[in-house]
């Protein structure tokens, strides 16, 4: 199979030479474990007392990972990606809210954000966290199937209430809309929401989508339950497939609460799941769309391969790649210039309130095996080939 994401020059195509050269000190300084700990230890630190480190923050690794702090900032950025046949999502990051206040701003955010992106064709999705609409523990009651008192009740008729409102607006405007995964002790509370959505708004077409994280060693045979679901209900059904971001934290609980740990036992575990969720999404696209978020190049070119000799055009409207701003340039531009489907996830939002995000990638950088030495090594390919 051709290598198509070594090409550096397409990859790095929209990046300036001083833009490169930045990408390769941030890169540098993420594949440091020991300077990411402290820097975030700093970081934090420096918000609490009040230290003015937002100005810092925004020109360094808010600026790679993040379009702006308002929609309207990530415009030039969307349309540069439109240049190279990529389309955008765009992902209000702002996490770790508790207030009923603030679960109704995100829902008023979101339905905003939906109705941006019927206005704007350069961006093909949306997307929801669960948790942004209601407590963590009422997600987490509703999963065990513990009873909610009377308050929590109507705490749970409300995040039903957003969600809805959410995903018919999604179906209005006929903008699909991306459900992410969480923890696994929330997780059956959201599946069994998002199959209600997918059973209500997917009737025509896909616009609600799951997301399937494939370090879980279940989800293939969660993939089959929603297949079946949905041909005894005559709908369809979206999944967007992620290996996950939770596995240190999953596994952790799973000790201390003495059960099996809900994780494949190993990397090479994860990526054999996530290639068998693939595989047996792509023998089925009568009934499902496929949105493979990996930043991995072996999945990649297995789907390539995979459409290839099944005849599934590059462009089929059920098949999409996506990977996140800042990241795996090559796995993205490179697929777009060979016509596929292809849209970079772009977080945004106050640079204080975007900072948990912004930890999370340099510490997802940092302990995946080899994802920051790519980088690092691609960048530094293009600098070769540009001389500087």
């Amino acid at each position: 199979m051709n290598k198509i994401f070594d090409n550096t020059e397409v990859a790095f195509s929209l990046k300036s030479n001083s833009d490169l050269k930045k990408a390769h000190f941030l890169f540098k300084s993420i594949a440091n474990p020991q300077l990411v700990k402290i820097g975030t230890g700093l970081t934090n630190f420096s918000l609490r007392v009040g230290l003015p480190v937002q100005g810092i923050i925004k020109k360094t690794i808010f600026k790679q990972f993040c379009g702006g702090v308002t929609e309207e900032d990530c415009l030039p950025i969307i349309e540069k990606l439109n240049e190279k046949t990529v389309t955008a999502i765009l992902d209000y990051s702002v996490e770790g809210k508790e207030s009923e206040a603030d679960f109704d701003k995100v829902m008023e955010k979101k339905i905003f954000l939906i109705d941006f992106a019927k206005k704007h064709k350069e961006i093909s999705f949306a997307t929801l966290k669960p948790t942004a609409l209601g407590r963590f523990l009422i997600w987490e009651k509703k999963s065990e199937g513990t009873e909610l008192t009377d308050g929590e009740k109507k705490e749970w008729e409300r995040i039903e209430a957003r969600f809805d409102a959410i995903c018919s607006r999604a179906s209005e405007n006929n903008v699909p809309l991306l459900i992410d995964a969480e923890e696994t002790w929330m997780q059956d509370a959201a599946d069994l929401l998002v199959e209600q959505m997918m059973e209500k708004y997917n009737k025509e077409k896909v616009v609600i989508f799951n997301t399937v994280q494939c370090y879980r060693w279940d989800r293939i045979d969660y993939v089959k339950k929603l297949e079946a679901q949905a041909k005894e209900g005559n709908y369809k059904i979206g999944v967007k497939i992620v290996r996950g971001a939770y596995m240190e934290k999953e596994n952790e609980r799973a000790e201390e609460m003495g059960y099996k740990s809900p994780i494949c036992v190993s990397k090479s575990a994860t990526d054999e799941n996530f290639d068998a969720v693939l595989t047996y999404i792509m023998d089925r696209l009568a009934i499902f769309s496929l949105f493979i978020g990996s930043h991995n190049e072996s999945s990649s070119y297995l789907a390539i391969d995979l459409m290839d000799k099944k005849g599934i055009a590059k462009n089929d409207p059920h098949v999409w790649f996506s990977q996140l701003y800042g990241m795996s340039d090559q796995i993205t531009y490179n697929l777009a210039s060979n016509g596929y489907n292809t849209v970079k996830l772009i977080p945004f939002g106050p640079v204080k309130e975007v900072i948990p995000y912004l930890i999370r990638r340099a510490d997802e950088n940092t302990s995946v095996a080899g994802q920051t030495g790519r980088e690092l090594t691609l960048i530094k390919e293009e600098l070769k080939r540009r001389r500087l």
